[in-house]
């Protein structure tokens, strides 16, 4: 069983790796700035089983595939409240509440575009009860929460939840392909009415981000600070053994309110448990003092490979023929999902934020058609220094997001299962209509104070 993993994760590495080479190779792929586990996942699916049966991939690699994003989310999301800091300097930070409020709402207006596309449907097509969600969850979420949504249904017993996650990555695609190429145009309009606070006109992309790394080693981001000496543990290992600890207790935590059915707190799902539980770990090592052992950047690189790999396993075990099944309301929804996230993030971003405007909402557009690397990836064309406090702003108010929406997730899948599909839609609607007016409010509040 052991070795069977390994050498489906082996195969993963591979096609992750001629995913790499294919990046940057291919102008279209540079051109749409397509993840190499985007690319790799793709070609495995195409060459696999599920679709041409050339590479002959056991049906037990095909199961570990399609399990592996639930399982690889959990420490992806637990690893998120670890390093958390905050800045206290008031004009830093005058736009973070409103941004991250505005951020919200529009995926939970995501999410209720998506469910009203089972009515737009109504008796074409034989939908699932959660159909649509994935909307939402494809396109601020990405890739890497399509595996929360299949751990989520799978853990809630449901039958279709591999259908679900395939929807979900199918969306995350169109996604992140079409966030990044309207998100250029957006650009591209803006900063000819003069909406771009630094950019005065479109300048070239830097070639190190079309192919994906940079040659010269002088120039080469650093990984992170080693905060422990290899002499008594490697810091990565440092970082890893927290993030797996944490599992480790919200896993028996869990555990323990099933056996003995502890209301409502036996239904909520682990990964919710793994933020929690990492909040209070990671406060109390900063009550010890002992938050120099953690460092932000090496924890983000442990998320981040973890979700290439959950990206890849996802697409590589695509159930492509249920997927296509519903082809059509997925196009419309995404159109929909497109339009709505484009007007909505523009009109909120131009009225309610007061300064370097568009530079907020093209991060903030990035974000929610993809993922938090796309919205840094728009918001440098616009920056290329960043020399604006929005780089700031953009990465607390998505910590905000993340965990607010991480935690809404298990509400919004209760009232689905248990109150059906109109009170989820309403729900969805009410709560990004109260995160609208939360943002327009705070946004007022504070910049009248600030004027003052």
């Amino acid at each position: 069983m052991f070795s069977e993993l390994l050498n489906s994760l082996g195969l993963l590495g591979l096609f992750l790796l001629l995913g790499t080479f294919l990046r940057a190779k291919i102008k279209f792929f540079q051109q749409t700035f397509m993840p190499a586990s985007v690319i790799g996942g793709f070609l495995l699916l195409i060459l696999g089983p599920v679709c041409f049966n050339i590479l002959k991939i056991s049906p037990e690699w095909l199961k570990i595939y399609s399990l592996l994003p639930g399982i690889l989310i959990i420490p992806i999301v637990a690893s998120v409240p670890l390093g958390l800091k905050f800045s206290s300097e008031v004009k830093s930070v005058k736009n973070v509440l409103p941004l991250a409020f505005i951020g919200l709402g529009i995926a939970m207006f995501q999410f209720f575009a998506g469910f009203s596309m089972q009515y737009i449907f109504n008796g074409k097509y034989d939908f699932y009860r959660t159909f649509g969600w994935e909307l939402g969850l494809g396109f601020v979420g990405g890739h890497g929460t399509a595996g929360l949504l299949g751990n989520m249904l799978q853990n809630a017993n449901l039958p279709y939840w591999e259908t679900a996650q395939g929807v979900a990555t199918t969306t995350a695609t169109f996604g992140i392909v079409g966030g990044i190429l309207i998100g250029m145009l957006l650009i591209n309009f803006s900063s000819r009415k003069g909406y771009t606070a630094i950019l005065k006109k479109p300048g070239d992309i830097p070639e190190s981000f079309k192919i994906g790394y940079i040659k010269d080693t002088e120039k080469q981001p650093l990984l992170g600070r080693d905060t422990t000496l290899s002499a008594s543990i490697d810091s990565l290992a440092f970082h890893f053994a927290i993030i797996f600890s944490v599992c480790l207790i919200s896993f028996k935590l869990l555990e323990f309110m099933k056996t003995h059915k502890i209301f409502i707190l036996d239904k909520i799902s682990i990964w919710a448990y793994s933020i929690v539980v990492m909040f209070i770990f990671w406060n109390l090592m900063c009550k010890l003092k002992l938050d120099f052992l953690v460092d932000s950047k090496v924890k983000a690189k442990i998320s981040g490979t973890l979700t290439e790999f959950a990206v890849i396993a996802a697409i590589a075990s695509l159930p492509i023929k249920a997927v296509f099944a519903f082809i059509v309301p997925i196009t419309l929804m995404c159109i929909i999902g497109f339009i709505l996230t484009t007007f909505f993030l523009f009109y909120m971003c131009k009225y309610f934020l007061k300064d370097y405007w568009f530079e907020h909402m093209i991060s903030t557009f990035g974000m929610s058609t993809g993922v938090f690397l796309t919205g840094i990836l728009l918001l440098r064309i616009c920056d290329p220094d960043f020399k604006s406090p929005v780089m700031t702003n953009y990465s607390f108010a998505y910590t905000i997001i993340s965990i607010t929406y991480f935690a809404l997730l298990n509400l919004i899948l209760a009232t689905l299962l248990d109150k059906g599909l109109f009170s989820g839609a309403m729900l969805s609607l009410a709560i990004g209509i109260g995160f609208t007016i939360l943002a327009i409010l705070i946004s007022k509040f504070s910049f009248k104070n600030l004027e003052r």
